[in-house]
């Protein structure tokens, strides 16, 4: 399960050796089973309820991958909750690449619920002209849609907004290209107080 990069072409490699009858079938994942076991934290819809925990319903089966992957090279910082043992580098250990592809199935298809919380209406008025700017060829829709692969931001709580985004900032989450050039220009231009205001934008579609 480490090799995240090469899993679609491994994927497909499976797929055309089963079909020639050459492996064994692989045993399905227990898609209900893992699922109780996310709901600790991501509730069973993937909509989190706790403040903290980003929710993942709705999340592109391709991006789900991709984070999952991006925990086990470290390139991913995970979330300590303080009433938590574990943290997700801990749980994607124990998750085969059957199990992380089924439950990418299975929250793609559940339906995002922002959270509602308190928000600065001020600060998420400029963060919008910050987002049309600088976000929203990557983040469409305002941070609401999936199809981008880039995750869903808005109503994701404002906690961990700022958690990414400073581990973004600090060099601890690595920024695509894109995502660096841009956010240069942004801070350039408002300076960190942008990156609040982002934050409060998003937390405020509700």
């Amino acid at each position: 399960m480490k090799n995240f990069k090469n899993y679609k072409l491994a994927n497909l490699s499976v797929t055309l050796l089963l079909a020639l009858g050459l492996v064994a079938s692989v045993p399905a994942a227990d898609v209900n089973k893992l699922v109780k076991e996310c709901a600790d934290c991501h509730e069973k819809d993937g909509n989190a309820t706790d403040g903290e925990t980003p929710s993942i319903a709705g999340m592109s089966v391709d991006y789900f991958i991709e984070s999952m992957g991006a925990y086990t090279t470290d390139a991913r910082p995970a979330l300590k909750l303080k009433d938590k043992k574990e943290d997700m580098k801990d749980i994607v250990k124990k998750l085969s690449e059957e199990d992380i592809k089924a439950l990418a199935e299975h929250y793609s298809k559940q339906t995002f619920k922002p959270l509602k919380q308190e928000f600065d209406p001020a600060l998420a008025k400029a963060g919008k002209k910050l987002h049309r700017k600088y976000c929203e060829k990557c983040h469409s829709e305002g941070g609401t849609s999936a199809e981008d692969d880039a995750g869903i931001l808005a109503g994701q709580p404002i906690s961990y907004l700022k958690y990414s985004m400073d581990n973004y900032e600090s060099g601890k989450r690595e920024m695509g290209k894109k995502m660096a050039k841009k956010v240069k220009s942004m801070k350039k231009k408002a300076g960190d107080e942008g990156t609040t205001q982002l934050i409060h934008y998003y937390a405020s579609q509700q």
